[in-house]
């Protein structure tokens, strides 16, 4: 068996990705493919890790946290997703992005330590991603996470070298939620690891949240009388068809955060473009691309 973490990140995945494969969970079975629901595992893992202290678990421990988590005695793949692996919100940028996030996910998997494991991140560009964060804080109360921030010098990176670095020789797959659109089909395709052409049930949400129902409509008719070829295909019609039928609100964030000028979101955009090169040559990692 095989464990899938889907890291989140924060702000970008907003659980619609397990979601989707919750949707699809028994065509995912017959694969070997085991989605339980996250209040199965995420508390439970959180305070087992806790108790561990970054030790790793007894085989007695691990079966029991097991048969908590899953009813099936074996599985090919076992899907965990919570965006809060990583860090809570509140505590996402220390001085950096997800400071603690190699040992953080270190003391998760040692609560597995004989079974494979894989993560997932979707990442974002900060200058979207930096109030997006604020916004979410504020809403459970916390105070102000960005002061004293430098926001230029935030980079994903190094919160990717220290997840490798303390997990080693375990798969990252990372994609950028701008992107997500565009790849969605490839992400739920990697996370879950279903066999290529297995029709999912909702596979076409984040879709539908950026374009018209008109748009969709018309796109899905397109598609029947002429089925994509290939995923460079997919991609083509589907960028063509959002060009006609994007909603303008979905698509474009006004961003207004105090002191932040057009200058720096422009400089904060290209240092995320030369992160994500970055991040591209780091070896052990994956990048879905569009």
């Amino acid at each position: 068996m095989r464990i899938v973490y889907h890291l989140g990140a924060h702000c970008t995945d907003e659980d619609r990705l397990v979601k989707c494969l919750l949707k699809n969970r028994g065509v995912l079975a017959d694969q070997g493919i085991i989605v339980p629901s996250p209040t199965r595992y995420r508390k439970l893992m959180r305070d087992t890790a806790v108790q561990l202290r970054g030790q790793a678990a007894s085989e007695k421990t691990q079966a029991l946290i097991l048969e908590q988590i899953m009813d099936e005695t074996e599985a090919e793949r076992l899907i965990l997703s919570w965006d809060s692996f990583l860090s809570f919100p509140a505590w996402a940028v220390r001085g950096s992005l997800y400071i603690f996030a190699g040992e953080r996910i270190r003391a998760f998997t040692q609560i597995f330590p004989d079974i494979e494991a894989e993560f997932h991140l979707a990442i974002r560009n900060p200058a979207t991603f930096l109030p997006a964060l604020q916004a979410k804080v504020n809403a459970k109360g916390h105070e102000d996470v960005l002061a004293n921030i430098d926001p230029l010098h935030l980079r994903w990176s190094d919160a990717v070298q220290q997840i490798l670095a303390q997990n080693p020789d375990v798969p990252l797959t990372i994609w950028c939620d701008e992107e997500t659109p565009l790849i969605w089909p490839e992400v739920l395709l990697q996370v879950s690891g279903h066999a290529a052409g297995t029709p999912l049930v909702d596979d076409d949400d984040v879709l539908s949240m950026i374009m018209s129902e008109t748009g969709m409509a018309r796109m899905k008719a397109f598609c029947a009388e002429h089925p994509p070829k290939s995923v460079a295909q997919r991609r083509r019609i589907v960028t063509a068809f959002l060009e006609k039928f994007a909603r303008p609100d979905r698509v474009e964030m006004e961003i207004d955060m105090p002191g932040w000028t057009e200058e720096i979101v422009e400089d904060m955009t290209a240092r995320y473009l030369e992160d994500v090169d970055r991040i591209r040559r780091l070896p052990g990692v994956t990048l879905i691309e569009a």
